[in-house]
């Protein structure tokens, strides 16, 4: 398989990988991380030291101000460690009052010393909460995420619960499940009858969806698949999985990736890869946020790779869940 090879299959199924109107603007605020996961797709961890400078976050929120996109989508790492991440959505609050905020928490942050306050913080802010739990039983999460992280996890969920979390309409609380392994995520309704049967029972926990999200082979995921001599078989799967129906709901499509740089990508995921837009000159240097023109981004042609074959496998995969 070459690196053409997914824009081979978009071609075939008769679509095209072209941008539309960008509806969330994703910042990725660094890699650090007091977890070091295995499916990490940015191999954050808590030695990384890559994180978005308030110089940086000055420029985002300047430009953030003169647009009209309904949600702001805060990632990393662990966002909530960068010293501005407070910053920026008490501004993005106050810039836009009705516009959608997502906190990618891991959940363990909020029992961290010094973030005690953080999950009233984001209750106060009405942030929604999209949160990583790859699965209901606590050897899963161990084996992908580090040992005691399950109960870190339930305390958190019990925590924002408390404030009512997954139980007030305006207190979102969505969790994320990736497989443990090499298989693609199961169906995603059946997998949150599952969870919500499970962690209501067991805990007393309510939410309000759950998002499957396929494993990525890139970064430290890829790394596990090649110590484990699966990459390409995995890639295969993949590739074999390929559902043309995903295509028209991919992320790339409405989602503008930002890094802790400012530099702009089609998707966290190419992120990760270094796989910058880049403006017209000969050289090709790197666009930022801050000189772009918003109406210039629809039509324009998405970067792909081998992996996008993971977000067109099966259902589909998206920061947003399944797409089919």
């Amino acid at each position: 398989m070459d690196t053409q090879s997914f824009d081979t299959a978009v071609a075939a199924s008769g679509h095209s990988l072209l941008r539309g109107s960008v509806e969330v603007l994703q910042l990725n605020l660094g890699s650090l991380c007091n977890l070091t996961c295995t499916h990490c797709h940015v191999n954050a961890g808590p030695h990384r030291t890559e994180i978005m400078d308030s110089e940086t976050v000055d420029r985002i929120l300047d430009w953030w101000r003169g647009a009209e996109i309904p949600t702001l989508d805060l990632t990393g790492g662990a966002p909530e460690m960068v010293p501005d991440f407070r910053r920026i959505v008490d501004a993005a609050r106050e810039e836009h009052p009705d516009c959608r905020i997502i906190d990618r928490c891991n959940l363990t942050i909020l029992e961290e010393p010094g973030y005690e306050d953080l999950a009233s913080f984001l209750a106060e802010r009405r942030v929604e909460v999209i949160a990583s739990m790859p699965c209901y039983a606590p050897e899963n999460v161990n084996s992908q995420r580090g040992d005691g992280v399950f109960d870190q996890s339930i305390a958190g969920l019990q925590r924002l619960n408390a404030l009512g979390y997954g139980r007030r309409d305006d207190l979102a609380l969505h969790l994320v499940y990736n497989p443990v392994g090499t298989g693609l995520p199961g169906n995603q309704d059946e997998l949150e009858r599952d969870y919500k049967r499970e962690l209501k029972a067991a805990f007393g926990i309510d939410f309000n969806r759950l998002f499957t999200i396929t494993n990525m082979p890139i970064a430290r995921f890829a790394s596990y698949l090649k110590r484990q001599g699966a990459f390409d078989d995995y890639l295969s799967q993949l590739v074999g999985a390929f559902n043309a129906q995903a295509l028209d709901s991919l992320m790339c499509r409405n989602t503008l990736s930002v890094d802790w740089l400012g530099r702009v990508y089609d998707c966290d995921f190419n992120q990760t890869l270094g796989m910058r837009w880049k403006d017209s000159e000969p050289v090709g240097n790197s666009v930022f946020l801050w000189d772009l023109d918003l109406e210039a981004v629809p039509g324009r042609p998405i970067q792909s790779a081998l992996h996008c074959f993971g977000c067109a496998a099966g259902e589909g995969s998206s920061c947003q869940g399944a797409l089919v």
